[in-house]
């Protein structure tokens, strides 16, 4: 029994690993992320209620076949009252008759189909844009998921990175340390100077343990946005340099970018068509209906429940008919439905001419915020490579009494405000990238 429940909880924890992998680069994690983050699949789910919304307004226009099954049993049969001369009674005496049979079973089925009804053809018209709707969400959504993964991911790598710079640094001050230590000892510094670092030190070592629980905070962001939960492992196998070169610097063109395939602007394009079906339905109603039916039923009368026997008498009747609905005078209700309807349509096209200038905006701005960052990332690196190489020739004037503590504190400082610009600039530089990618609905990783 032992060995079959460990093949269980091993088959399980084989198919929670497929299912679940332990390692990701960035590409993977988008990919992962389109199948199983919550709100896509909410959004798929949309798509597929929209699917069936379509064909639940065609079936009404299809025929409707109704069946029904109605037994009366009277506990005590109506009694009328008939002139006693029909019998050969006196004149103004009245007899008392009960008329039919205590039981009753009357089957009958009724088929009906409409032939024509202004509202639902619109309607007809409406599922294919309820559609469209459906999918620009699901669209919209995975925009939305493939940025928040793109950053959630960067930030991960991004506190990983900051980890290792405060690292580095504290190896480094760690052997500054020792060294004046030694310098104090035989009275070639002050002690000063062994404060001064050791401040640093430890504010360097504070710094290191909020990085810790921020990139803890940033993982579990990302497992979030896959799908993942806390407690599953996951390694993330791109590197920040290779998310970097990764064509980060190809600035899309937007000279040539048709600004239809905004997500916003095709859902401005959606609620434009809404409006404009809205209207057509309110001018339906002022249309006739009209639509036709069969209907047939078989009446057994009994005074005893004895209609499963074969002598029973069953007798049909069937009729057959045509409704038609002609709407003549509403007090002018359908007018001013019809009126506000028009009025609605007219402002959802305003909307959709103010949303296309928005984006027009929108697109030049993220562009030239992205060209801005590449800027800025050069700049910011190379500052760093030189705050590096300052910071390398001050702890060696340190150590040769050349500089004093303040002056390699100062270094140090600025070589730790240059690591931090660094990251920013790597943070704001793939943001706005995918700020500009998400306007323009690129949606390659």
């Amino acid at each position: 029994m032992k060995k079959y429940v460990c093949i269980l909880f091993f088959s399980l924890g084989l198919l929670k690993a497929q299912e679940f992998p332990n390692n990701l680069n960035v590409d993977e994690a988008i990919s992962f992320a389109l199948e199983n983050n919550t709100e896509i699949i909410n959004a798929k789910l949309e798509v597929d209620k929209a699917y069936k919304e379509k064909w639940k307004t065609i079936s009404i226009g299809l025929p409707q076949v109704k069946a029904s099954f109605d037994y009366t049993n009277f506990l005590e049969l109506p009694v009328s009252l008939i002139p006693a001369q029909f019998f050969g009674g006196q004149e103004g005496d009245f007899a008392e008759v009960s008329f039919g049979t205590e039981q009753n079973l009357v089957g009958s089925a009724r088929i009906s189909q409409m032939i024509f009804d202004g509202s639902y053809i619109v309607g007809v018209k409406a599922t294919k844009t309820y559609l469209k709707v459906s999918d620009n969400a699901l669209q919209k959504t995975n925009l939305n998921v493939r940025r928040s993964v793109n950053n959630a991911y960067l930030n991960t790598l991004l506190s990983k990175e900051n980890i290792d710079f405060i690292d580095k640094n504290i190896k480094n001050l760690e052997g500054t340390l020792r060294e004046t230590k030694k310098l104090f000892k035989n009275g070639f510094i002050e002690e000063e100077s062994v404060e001064q670092l050791k401040i640093t030190l430890s504010e360097l070592k504070s710094k290191r343990k909020f990085a810790y629980q921020f990139s803890l905070l940033s993982k579990d962001i990302l497992k979030i946005s896959l799908g993942y939960e806390e407690e599953d492992e996951l390694n993330l196998t791109s590197s920040l340099e290779s998310i970097i070169n990764s064509q980060v610097f190809e600035v899309p063109v937007i000279e040539s970018w048709d600004i239809n395939s905004n997500i916003d602007v095709k859902i401005a394009n959606n609620n434009v068509e809404f409006k404009r079906l809205e209207y057509k339905l309110e001018q339906s109603k002022s249309l006739p209906t009209l639509s036709t039916f069969i209907s047939g039923a078989y009446t057994g009368n009994n005074n005893s429940f004895s209609f499963n026997k074969q002598n029973q008498k069953w007798f049909g009747s069937a009729l057959f008919g045509v409704s038609l609905e002609v709407p003549l005078f509403s007090s002018f209700g359908r007018s001013a439905s019809s009126q506000m309807a028009k009025i609605s349509y007219q402002q959802s096209k305003k909307i959709l001419e103010k949303t296309q200038r928005e984006i027009k905006v929108s697109a030049k701005n993220a562009k030239a915020n992205y060209e801005l960052a590449i800027d800025d990332f050069y700049v910011s690196k190379n500052n760093m490579n030189l705050a590096e190489r300052i910071e390398r020739k001050n702890q060696i004037k340190f150590s040769q009494g050349m500089a004093n503590s303040f002056e390699l504190r100062q270094a140090q400082s600025q070589l730790y405000k240059t690591q931090k610009n660094y990251l920013d600039a790597v943070q704001k530089l793939v943001s706005k990238k995918i700020e500009l990618k998400t306007i323009l609905n690129i949606t390659n990783n």
